[in-house]
């Protein structure tokens, strides 16, 4: 297997001249004698998804977009750089590397949908990223590419739902990052609203989701929100053609995937591979295989899907194949294990980020998943009887009710998971032969430098509140946002 360059070039390109010497820009030219609906239909045909997680193609979402378009505003682009799954670190990668390409698929995308604006959409923290995105702003500015497009950057929380598609809309709205019911095709942003009256839906829930169409939203526009990743595929898809694209991979998930190599690999690494490279074999070139005298055992896909056995390790990469084995290819950011790890304590250490990232707008997701991390923790430290785990049996069935999202449906995939093939490992902590340990600590990482990543050690403190606080109010998010509404004040 050898390592591909098409969307994570081998070494970063530092200008936009420099990146049209390279051929960037064709895509750009290309559109500009393209209508819109041969843009959609291009990218239909290349069969090119979403590469944020859930694979969804894109020419249809650009479909949806453009035929639920508003009479009254124009819609809106929004890049997806929130990047926050533990064990992801592709879309800051790329964004260090070739900003320009990333842009140039919005500018495209621009064009398909009718849309006026493009916001790109970071963490504040991503401080490299926000720098790199602003300097090629800058120049595409300068050298005539934006026209009377609004071009801009919006720094957002650290949240981990920030990154799901209604709540980066929602956060960009200048509200919390909270899943709303209504689709983005059906509600973008800049919403006209002059009260806070006008805010409240009227549904008890802390998200807005007064549906388009409906009362004064008839003046809303649908917003199209895409990926880092799949925004920088929409370039090529465009430039090169449909059927270049599809030369490579599957023809189910055809093209590149750019794949992040975490844990227990001799270093971890961000890698292109071409979809359809067998998993041993991404473990082995990105991450370098198993660390002297270790036998790998299992690998998690980020903190949105189930484990994956070293039996399985043969499985194409596409999300066909994951799907097939009862997993998820996500947004290819793989957690690795070995004979040295204790998965009872991974578990719990993913229970927890959830649990604690979870809004609390759906309930059973905030509680019935604190109540899951701290049944995983009493079992990994080997204080748990039989009666512990039949109530983690229970949660994984109600945690899931009525999920506006998919945070609660991870906790759900990865926790039964667990049960189903690694119940021996349950069993060694039920009856003491395997030691206590901690649940480990499983958090956004915030680098990867020379081989070694660094993950975001503050997560141990976090509550689930969302604050930093000595102790926990109690309150969910969606509980302080509905007390601070109502002039409450929450010791």
């Amino acid at each position: 297997m050898t390592i591909a360059h098409t969307i994570l070039p081998a070494a970063p390109i530092r200008s936009l001249r420099d990146y049209v010497a390279l051929g960037g820009g064709k895509g750009w030219a290309a559109a500009q004698g393209i209508e819109p609906d041969a843009l959609i239909k291009e990218l239909e045909a290349s069969g090119l998804r979403g590469r944020g997680g859930a694979g969804f193609p894109t020419g249809r979402k650009w479909r949806v977009v453009r035929e639920n378009r508003s009479a009254y505003e124009s819609a809106s682009v929004i890049v997806n750089g929130a990047e926050g799954e533990p064990g992801t670190f592709k879309d800051r990668s790329i964004l260090r590397a070739n900003p320009y390409q990333v842009l140039e698929g919005a500018l495209i995308a621009a064009k398909a949908i009718s849309a006026d604006q493009v916001i790109v959409a970071v963490k504040r923290s991503f401080t490299t990223e926000v720098g790199r995105l602003r300097s090629a702003i800058a120049e595409i500015r300068d050298a005539g590419w934006l026209q009377d497009l609004e071009f801009t950057v919006y720094e957002g929380p650290d949240e981990y739902l920030y990154g799901e598609e209604t709540a980066l809309l929602e956060t960009i709205d200048g509200r919390w990052p909270f899943p709303r019911i209504a689709p983005p095709y059906r509600r973008g942003v800049r919403e006209i609203v002059e009260t806070e009256a006008d805010v409240d839906s009227g549904s008890g829930l802390a998200a807005h989701v007064l549906m388009a169409g409906s009362n004064r939203s008839l003046a809303a526009a649908p917003s199209l929100v895409d990926n880092v990743e799949t925004l920088a595929n929409v370039t090529r898809v465009i430039a090169e053609g449909e059927a270049w694209f599809r030369m490579q991979g599957t023809a189910e998930s055809p093209g590149t995937i750019v794949c992040t190599v975490t844990g227990r690999t001799l270093h971890a690494g961000v890698g292109e591979v071409v979809m359809g490279t067998p998993l041993r074999e991404v473990l082995e070139v990105i991450g370098g295989g198993a660390r002297p005298g270790r036998r790998l055992t299992a690998v998690l896909p980020g903190v949105s899907n189930a484990f994956i056995p070293e039996e399985l390790f043969d499985v194409a990469i596409s999300y066909e194949a994951f799907a097939a084995i009862g997993s998820g290819l996500g947004s290819a950011g793989f957690i690795v294990c070995d004979d040295s790890d204790d998965l009872i304590a991974i578990t719990a250490g993913v229970s927890r980020f959830l649990a604690v990232e979870s809004c609390g707008q759906c309930a059973p997701c905030k509680q019935d998943g604190l109540t899951l991390a701290d049944l995983l923790a009493k079992l990994c430290r080997s204080d748990a009887d039989p009666t512990d785990v039949a109530l983690i049996e229970r949660r994984i069935e109600t945690v899931a009710i009525g999920a506006r999202c998919s945070l609660a449906r991870q906790q759900e995939a990865i926790v039964r998971s667990l049960l189903e093939r690694y119940r021996a490992d349950v069993d060694a902590h039920l009856d003491g032969a395997a030691p206590a340990v901690e649940p480990a600590v499983i958090a956004e990482l915030v680098a990867i430098d020379a081989g070694s990543a660094t993950v975001d050690e503050r997560h141990q403190h976090k509550q689930p509140d969302w604050t930093y606080n000595e102790r926990w109010s109690g309150k969910s998010p969606a509980d302080l946002h509905a007390a601070h509404h109502a002039g409450e004040t929450i010791e």
